[in-house]
Order: C-alpha cells, then sequence, then structure tokens
C-alpha cells in the first residue's frame, strides 16, 4: 500500500509518508467522491482502516520511549 514519491519534496514531520497515504486513500474513496462527506467523516465511519491503525501505531510509537532503540513504526 505504501507509495513512494520520487519527484515529491520531503517532509520533516513524523509519519508523513504513512499521513500522505491516508489522506490519498480518504480522497479517492467512494465516501468522498460520489456520496460527497468530509473526509473526517469517511474515517469514522470505517474507511481505509488499516492505514488509520498504521498511523495511530506509527504516532504512537512516537512517545515510546523504547522507540529510541527501536526506531519508529511505519515507513
Amino acid at each position: 500500500m505504501p507509495k513512494y514519491y520520487e519527484d515529491k519534496e520531503e517532509d520533516g514531520r513524523a509519519c508523513s509518508g504513512v499521513r500522505e497515504d491516508l489522506r490519498q486513500c480518504l480522497m479517492e474513496s467512494p465516501c468522498v467522491l460520489q456520496e460527497n462527506k468530509s473526509p473526517k467523516q469517511c474515517l469514522r465511519e470505517g474507511h481505509c482502516r488499516s492505514l488509520q491503525v498504521t498511523f495511530f501505531a506509527c504516532k504512537r510509537s512516537m512517545l515510546d520511549t523504547r522507540a529510541r532503540f527501536r526506531g519508529r513504526k511505519g515507513y
């Protein structure tokens, strides 16, 4: 599922790859395109759930003190 961008500038924020893929998944979902709902509503309804869980794990690993040794989760 990850998308790698060669021409794109590197975002300095943590979990930026997962964030971009989650945003892209939501914007391309039929919930947003056909039903004209906001991405926030579609996320609450369960669209792109796997990317949402991955993004949560990445953000949670930032607070984990063991992440200094293991590295951040996600990509």
